[in-house]
């Protein structure tokens, strides 16, 4: 059957930039900046993640700097008025911290991120201890896999296992992540299978599938979203 899918432990940056509760402003606008990211988790003593600093926390110190807010601004945007006023990552950060384990796949990483609204996620141990940050650009590292390898998964995983007796004939092409599958099957029936599951695999982006019955002619085209 086709490869485990990656996972948030295989892509993650280690080790990850984090900050203390105690640590003040200027120092964590200069380690995002040395680090070019958006956002860095607070930590505690035991190295748990208790929240996260990113640029939104940071705005409204710019945004009501040198002016007082309107009544309405101190009744709908209490939030960002205290962080406003916020010197250490204690006052400023967003809790609690938006986490995921290292044994996540990609897609449930990615999943949570659009549906938290983040750009990075602290990825943290059974005890919320930090082990690495994934980013969305992490995420997509699988489709920077060659063409090569995934022809040889399909290969190894799905030809040999659906078409043990016509893998010698079955003809597969890969080309910038899309899949051709060619040539002649025993069971028709097992086509849309072949597709599913190598349309299914991480780094593809399309699947171009024309395998027919032994005595057939050639199938159709359909293309993987």
């Amino acid at each position: 059957m086709p490869d485990t899918p990656h996972i948030v432990g295989d892509v993650m940056t280690v080790p990850a930039v984090a900050v203390g509760r105690d640590t003040r402003v200027k120092r964590i606008v200069r380690v995002m900046e040395e680090r070019r990211v958006s956002a860095v988790p607070v930590v505690s003593g035991g190295g748990r993640v208790v929240g996260v600093v990113s640029e939104a926390d940071l705005l409204p110190r710019e945004e009501f700097r040198g002016r007082e807010p309107t009544r309405f601004e101190r009744i709908r945007r209490r939030s960002d008025l205290a962080k406003a006023a916020g010197t250490t990552a204690a006052e400023l950060m967003s809790t609690p911290a938006v986490t995921v384990h290292p044994d996540v796949t990609l897609a449930q990483a990615a999943r949570l991120m659009a549906v938290s609204h983040v750009k990075r996620l602290p990825v943290v141990d059974d005890e919320d201890r930090l082990r690495g940050v994934v980013s969305r650009g992490d995420l997509l590292k699988v489709f920077l896999r060659s063409d090569e390898d995934i022809e040889e998964e399909v290969r190894r995983t799905v030809v040999s296992y659906l078409f043990p007796t016509f893998a010698h004939a079955i003809h597969v092409t890969v080309r910038d992540g899309v899949v051709e599958l060619r040539g002649p099957v025993h069971d028709t029936s097992l086509v849309w299978v072949a597709e599913r599951l190598v349309g299914a695999m991480e780094g593809v982006v399309g699947v171009e599938s024309r395998l027919s019955g032994e005595e057939a002619g050639p199938g159709g085209t359909r293309t993987a979203r």
